[in-house]
């Protein structure tokens, strides 16, 4: 169990804090993570890393000399959101251009490619890399829908050492690929992990018993196979790499033998002793490996083993040296100029939203009331929130209460402050949008932050919004859901509940209904909707490789969704009674 905090909420930016302190000499905070104490070289790529918090050494403790320029440090297992990615990228960039790179996951890959579209309209170089080395999430075939786990390690290391030695993008683009082309991971679990502040772990596993195909993100693992011994395991999980080889004979390889928080070193060694064994038996040699905790999932107890078969530019990269401060290799030189305060603050300035717009009497009216709205949403999903972590953990990884209850606390202080400026509705959804993206990050943060900026901007800020103005901006948070996303009807998500809402909210609509009245009824078909998603099983999202486990509890997106809906509906009928 995480027994050390002091406000779980808070337990990210105060273990940031501490491991800033603890290595001034070479790191620095930026708003959304951190960087190297000293400014990137002329003509040098920068390579950004992240993902969220509870993984560490990954991602901060690998920025460093012939490793990572920056990382972006999101809320524990919750992506970081899309302006905290652009922030650490402006913050790393020199003039070189900039690589950002995570694991495959669903947040990851749409904030972080977000990030990329504001950097290059800003004219900034910028690319997007995704890991995918986990074999157990997606069968051979299918590997672009693999999640990424310890293997980000190789990859980033690789890539990280191409743009240190003087590749430009296209080529360190390059490098990245091909390492993760090379690279096919394994986990099993033990015991499952605690989120600070929790009384119980996301997932447990049974006595005498272990998961197989685990994520790092709390996720339990694929299927349960009885406890072994070290030899056993190492076989198990040997011969489950090399199955999914790439199409490459036994030759020299990287390996990791990964710790996810709670397995001590000397079990470490005790399985490793046997998987060296059987590598070099199968006729592999086994190039610098790695045995200890690279990529941890808080205090999971269980390991990974990952393998990178190497040809002579991977080989060169994975032995490169490096500095960083929870990994040393070698001898660098560590010569450049150091960072200046301003340096560091600076990107949070570019990054900052605008303050909205003025409206007329009836639209300032009218923006104040969408302000009370989502200060009653941001009291709903804070007491809501162990309840949709709970629902969350079931094939997930557990942080949507957390998030969500975040994201909208962060989206109505925004609204306040905007509204009492006199702005209408449309500048207060989307200030809130953009807070709410900022700071939730991960999936449920970006699509909602997406819908509120879509539905405020078909409503304008002067007047008050009429019903077809409504179901207008309705449609199109659903469009921009889709749009983002990518999640249709049936695959087990939030549109499982907006699709039917959106539908049933038009039609009442154009026959005549007053929005309010209206919304209140498509609300309850929402709620209908979510609790009808326990049956389905998912398709897209970090739940996807645990379907079969999802089945019988309702999708926490979904659930959380229709929660606001009702929200909504009844505010607004309430207010008409007044």
């Amino acid at each position: 169990m995480t027994k050390l905090y002091n406000d779980p909420a808070r337990f990210t930016e105060d273990a940031l804090a501490g491991f800033l302190d603890a290595h001034a000499e070479r790191v620095v905070g930026v708003d959304g993570g951190v960087v190297r104490a000293t400014t990137t070289p002329p003509g040098k790529v920068a390579v950004v890393v992240g993902g969220g918090s509870g993984h560490y050494p990954a991602f901060c403790g690998v920025v460093g000399t012939g490793f990572a320029d920056g990382a972006v440090v999101g809320n524990v297992f919750t992506s970081p959101s899309a302006r905290e990615a652009e922030s650490v990228a402006r913050a790393a960039h020199g003039d070189a251009g900039v690589l950002l790179t995570t694991g495959n996951y669903a947040g990851d890959v749409m904030n972080f490619t977000l990030a990329v579209d504001h950097l290059r309209r800003d004219g900034i170089e910028a690319e997007y890399f995704a890991v995918t080395d986990d074999v157990a999430s997606a069968p051979r075939g299918e590997e672009t829908r693999r999640r990424g786990i310890a293997g980000d390690f190789t990859v980033f290391k690789c890539a990280s050492a191409a743009a240190e030695s003087g590749m430009d993008l296209a080529e360190v683009v390059r490098v990245a690929r091909a390492a993760n082309d090379a690279t096919r991971t394994l986990g099993v679990a033990f015991d499952g992990c605690t989120m600070p502040g929790a009384d119980t772990p996301l997932f447990s596993v049974r006595p005498g018993s272990m998961g197989v195909g685990l994520g790092i993100h709390g996720e339990p693992g694929i299927a349960d196979k009885p406890m072994t011994s070290a030899a056993e395991l190492a076989g198990l999980l040997v011969d489950g790499v090399l199955e999914d080889r790439p199409g490459v004979p036994p030759g020299r390889v990287a390996v990791i033998l990964n710790g996810l928080g709670r397995t001590k070193y000397e079990e470490l060694f005790a399985v490793w002793a046997e998987a060296s064994k059987l590598l070099r038996e199968r006729g592999y040699t086994v190039v610098e490996p790695e045995v200890g905790e690279l990529v941890t999932s808080l205090d999971m107890a269980g390991c990974s083993l990952t393998v990178m078969w190497l040809d002579d530019e991977l080989e060169r990269f994975w032995r490169a040296a490096a500095d960083a401060p929870a990994y040393r290799k070698g001898a660098v030189d560590r010569a450049g100029a150091r960072r200046s305060a301003r340096d560091a603050a600076a990107p949070a300035e570019v990054a900052a939203g605008g303050a909205g717009t003025e409206a007329d009497e009836a639209g300032a009216a009218a923006g104040t009331d969408a302000s009370s709205v989502l200060a009653e949403l941001a009291d709903l999903l804070a007491e809501r929130e162990n309840e949709l972590g709970r629902i969350d953990a079931v094939a997930g990884d557990g942080d949507h209460g957390r998030g969500m209850a975040k994201g909208s606390a962060a989206a109505a202080a925004a609204a306040a402050s905007v509204a009492a400026a006199g702005a209408g509705p449309a500048s207060v959804l989307s200030a809130a949008g953009r807070e709410w993206a900022a700071r939730a990050g991960g999936t449920s943060g970006v699509l909602w932050g997406a819908m509120l900026e879509a539905f405020g901007g078909e409503l304008g800020d002067a007047g008050t919004p009429r019903s077809h103005e409504v179901a207008r901006a309705a449609a199109a948070a659903l469009d921009a859901v889709l749009r983002l996303g990518g999640a249709r009807p049936g695959d087990k998500t939030m549109v499982d509940a907006l699709s039917p809402f959106v539908t049933e909210f038009e039609r009442d609509v154009a026959g005549g209904t007053r929005w309010t009245t209206a919304w209140a009824n498509a609300a309850q078909v929402a709620v209908r909707a979510a609790a009808d998603t326990a049956a389905l099983v998912p398709k897209i999202g970090r739940a996807r490789p645990l379907a079969e486990k999802s089945v019988g509890t309702p999708d926490a997106g979904a659930v959380s969704l229709a929660l606001c809906l009702e929200t909504v509906g009844r505010h607004y009928q309430e207010g008409e009674r007044r």
